[in-house]
């Protein structure tokens, strides 16, 4: 069924169903071939490309709705998950649906509550659902034109990762569970969109002691094999509630 149609038939049925005037729309990141990476969305019959969104049960929490709404994109519930921002302009949305009747649930004046989340590349199992014709990840560095203002959002949540980065720890939801010194001074590197210097960024990283280094090391190549660490993760979460101090 094309999207105009398949919106019209479930028009009646969301108004029933969702919180009117309230969505959500998630900028999902992952770190994958040393490039950081967002989830993008091409709905059915469109050109532009969108961050994966939805909409709040009337019988149902906020925070519930976006863990719901990742899972139904992600195929997982393991997944870091902050709340950033609330978008609410006039018009942020309703100019997508021009073509519409004004009547129609998706032309109404949303707000929505946007979420960014943090997932492990190789743990997610990308979901197209009957409103979409494609899911997929692309680099930031190469993101295509977004409807509505998903641009904003996107540059919003982009901006308050690596706020984050200056006094929180982030890590254990994007690399693997052994990882080298390298891999996670490349992954800040691809957050903060900047050059870090190795030794400056080893000694930080350490001191902020959330890191166990393990009796084994990166087999393979040529050069000596890098040694393997993995986060503390009582000491991880322990620097999640009281923060870091200092910056990249």
């Amino acid at each position: 069924m094309e999207f105009k149609k398949l919106l019209e038939q479930q028009s009646e049925e969301a108004f029933k169903k969702y919180i009117p005037t309230l969505s959500i729309d998630c900028v999902i990141f992952s770190f994958h071939e040393n490039s950081l990476q967002v989830l993008t969305v091409k709905m059915k019959d469109q050109d532009a490309w969108g961050l994966p969104g939805g909409y709040v049960k009337k019988e149902e929490n906020v925070d519930d709705a976006a863990v719901r709404i990742l899972k139904d994109r992600t195929g997982t519930e393991n997944i870091y998950l902050q709340q950033f921002y609330t978008f609410g302009n006039l018009k942020r949305s309703e100019s997508a649906f021009e073509a519409y009747d004004d009547g129609i649930w998706n032309k109404q004046r949303f707000v929505s509550i946007g979420y960014y989340a943090l997932a492990e590349h190789s743990q997610v199992k990308l979901v197209i659902d009957e409103y979409s014709s494609v899911v997929e990840w692309k680099s930031i560095a190469d993101l295509p034109a977004f409807m509505m203002d998903h641009s904003t959002i996107f540059d919003k949540a982009l901006l308050t990762l690596r706020e984050q980065l200056n006094n929180h720890p982030i890590g254990y939801n994007l690399l693997p569970a052994k990882f080298t010194m390298p891999e996670i001074q490349k992954l800040y590197e691809a957050i903060l969109g900047k050059k870090l210097n190795r030794g400056n960024f080893y000694r930080k990283i350490l001191r902020y002691d959330i890191l166990t280094k393990l009796e084994e090391s990166r087999k393979g190549g040529a050069h000596k094999a890098p040694d393997l660490y993995r986060f503390d993760l009582e000491k991880y979460n322990s620097a999640l509630k009281e923060g870091l101090k200092g910056s990249w």
